[in-house]
């Protein structure tokens, strides 16, 4: 009867995932679907500069295209809301880095126009914008950093600090004109790990309105592989404690499909440097109870069995980043 329940509340709610950087295939996507997702952030650029980006979204228009039958691109909260009423999941382009900008703003109004909605300003390392976690030395925000900022307000782009580091993030917080986000993070006091936030910068991004996404993601959590669902709910109660139950959404940070070599990429310095990292030597286990896109009822049905109110599991799910990007995007 719990899983019947679950699913009828899942399959009623609006289901926002803030990061996904699967390798995007038709099974991927069956995926979503399957498991009633609603909207999703697909990452399509983190060490590409800008022709291997623009040939990124190239490809993903060819497969909202192929693939129209359970996928619709989205710009706005109104096209959220309209891939629901469809049944489709609705996708929104982003980035985690900012290098395909490479050293012009305007750039920004092109990939605004093409669907990016989100962009994080560094991955783990320094680039022109500022730090990332990974540097030995976070410089904070430049001011190139501050311009990128300013034209992604006015564009109506969310900042994403997933990946930054906390000197260039607390800059960017002070700066923005719009609240900014983690899209995928976990918390420092269950793990402490170089991605995972601190107690300080998460009331810091919330203080300015900002939003938070919890990861489903196990090499941030102790057990590692072992990780189970009931895992990933401990850190989002750890934010609510933080930040409060409508800062906080899904951010799962799913890698389906990816190989070993995708992870060395991302882990080495500008894509091809030093890596940061020890090597990996497959990509890591999804939670137990939370195997993938296609499982996101299983956690519908963990916050029930956790006592959550109906009310605070359809914010948790959706609701809260649809309002958030409704602030972010503008109409």
């Amino acid at each position: 009867m719990a899983g019947i329940l679950a699913d009828a509340l899942h399959q009623s709610s609006i289901v926002i995932d803030g990061l996904n950087i699967s390798n995007w295939s038709r099974d991927v996507y069956d995926q979503m679907h399957r498991g009633g997702l609603t909207a999703v952030n697909c990452t399509c650029s983190v060490w590409e500069g800008f022709n291997d980006t623009m040939a990124n979204i190239a490809q993903w228009k060819r497969d909202l295209d192929e693939n129209s039958d359970i996928l619709m691109q989205v710009h706005s909260a109104a096209d959220i809301r309209a891939a629901k009423e469809a049944k489709k999941v609705g996708v929104f382009l982003g980035w985690q880095n900012t290098f395909a900008l490479e050293q012009n703003l305007d750039h920004l109004y092109l990939f605004r126009d093409l669907g990016v909605r989100v962009i994080q300003l560094t991955y783990n390392t320094q680039n022109l914008v500022g730090s990332g976690c990974w540097e030995s030395r976070d410089s904070g925000l430049s001011d190139f950093g501050r311009d990128v900022v300013d034209q992604m307000n006015d564009l109506g782009i969310l900042v994403d600090l997933s990946h930054v580091g906390d000197t260039t993030s607390s800059d960017a917080i002070a700066h923005s004109k719009k609240p900014v986000a983690y899209t995928h993070c976990f918390p420092n006091a269950i793990m402490d790990h170089p991605r995972n936030k601190s107690d300080e910068m998460l009331k810091k991004i919330a203080d300015k309105g900002g939003f938070v996404g919890v990861v489903a993601y196990t090499p941030f959590m102790p057990k590692g592989d072992d990780s189970t669902v009931e895992d990933v709910l401990d850190g989002y109660e750890h934010m609510f404690n933080i930040v409060g139950e409508d800062h906080v959404g899904i951010g799962t940070d799913f890698t389906q499909g990816q190989s070993v070599e995708f992870f060395q990429y991302l882990r080495s310095d500008k894509g091809f440097g030093r890596l940061l990292s020890a090597p990996m030597a497959k990509r890591p286990d999804n939670p137990k109870g939370l195997d993938g896109p296609s499982e996101y009822a299983n956690l519908t049905e963990a916050m029930m069995k956790r006592g959550w109110s109906e009310k605070r599991i359809r914010k948790v799910l959706g609701e809260n980043w649809l309002a958030f990007l409704e602030e972010v995007w503008g109409s």
